[in-house]
């Protein structure tokens, strides 16, 4: 018998990525929107995708919001397992850092707490790399891995960053102090890149669309770690197949790019573009930083080369990470298709 899978945040970038591959594999997926409005959105996006289009006959959609209690006992029912991937994740900070962290903590011990309530132990979360490598690296270490935790007072620590780290920990604090019955399993992402299922996409490939449009003339010494959206999908469905994974953290990670990487591979194929790849001096990022909130969030780590390790997803999950250049090809390509830039 088929297995039901409650997917928080159903209509996110990863999520709809989660529930396409979730109901390819024969699963039964209820996903959580904030407003039953956005079912259609969300057909619309897995519909023509779906291998077997009947599919979207094992997909429902509840009404969930992460900063209320109401309606998840009615989620929880008849439900197996639950993958909670729901939350915020902004191209700039708040100018109060607590209206992310806030959001994000309670809203994932809420998620945990309701699932515990109606008897699914079974959890597989969505954290990120956020919550890995924004640290100072150990004498001689050249990657981060699952053993890594960032140091939330560390200057790169950015309102996102805290608020993937503190809620990362508020659910395995809770889960040794008050649980250890549930099966807990975290998938901590790098940069996720690929071509989204439709166009309400985040901030992932707002990046893509910055550069497309040529809103910058030069590029920061800054980049990330990075990976195809849907191995993030495969690994949370795997973690969920393989009980070896309950316990432990699981990096998403390919390669790591410097942001001039993603000029150079998207002037490449769009080279009538104005996109920019020459890099600029680090001086002046820190004079635009001045203005543009989404250039100060990168002002503390630029030059670091913070590279996380896929190691462990390979080895207990099985994965075969994609070329992540590929995946950045496609989200240009999907950008440029639709005319969005």
């Amino acid at each position: 018998m088929s297995k039901t899978v409650l997917v928080t945040g159903a209509t996110g970038y990863i999520a709809k990525h989660l529930v396409l591959q979730l109901l390819d594999a024969g699963y039964t997926v209820k996903g959580s929107a904030r407003s039953l409005s956005r079912e259609g959105e969300l057909r619309d996006a897995l519909g023509p995708r779906l291998s077997d289009p009947s599919a979207l006959d094992r997909l429902s959609v509840v009404p969930l919001d992460l900063s209320s209690d109401d309606g998840w006992d009615k989620a929880m029912e008849g439900v197996d397992v639950v993958m909670h991937t729901a939350s915020p994740f902004p191209l700039s900070q708040p100018r109060d850092e607590n209206d992310l962290i806030r959001p994000a903590v309670d809203g994932a011990l809420r998620a945990v707490k309701a699932a515990r309530a109606a008897g699914v132990t079974r959890v597989i979360m969505t954290s990120s790399t956020a919550a890995v490598v924004t640290k100072d690296p150990a004498p001689g270490q050249t990657q981060f891995t699952e053993n890594d935790w960032t140091d939330v007072t560390h200057p790169a620590a950015t309102a996102y960053v805290k608020s993937k780290t503190m809620a990362e920990k508020a659910v395995w604090d809770w889960h040794a102090s008050d649980a250890p019955d549930m099966q807990i399993t975290m998938i901590n992402p790098s940069f996720v890149q690929g071509a989204p299922l439709d166009d309400n996409f985040g901030t992932s490939i707002q990046v893509i669309e910055r550069l497309l449009k040529g809103k910058d003339p030069l590029l920061p010494r800054f980049g990330f770690t990075c990976v195809d959206v849907r191995d993030i999908a495969l690994m949370h469905i795997r973690a969920m197949e393989r009980p070896e994974s309950i316990g432990k953290r699981f990096i998403g990670a390919d390669r790591y790019l410097w942001f001039q990487d993603f000029g150079l591979i998207l002037k490449a194929q769009h080279p009538s573009r104005k996109i920019p790849t020459r890099l600029a001096p680090n001086a002046l990022i820190r004079f635009l930083a001045l203005f543009d909130p989404s250039i100060r969030t990168i002002v503390p780590t630029l030059g670091r080369k913070d590279v996380a390790s896929g190691a462990q997803a390979e080895k207990i999950l099985g994965i075969s990470f994609r070329n992540v250049e590929d995946a950045i090809r496609e989200a240009g390509a999907y950008l440029v298709e639709r005319d969005l830039v």
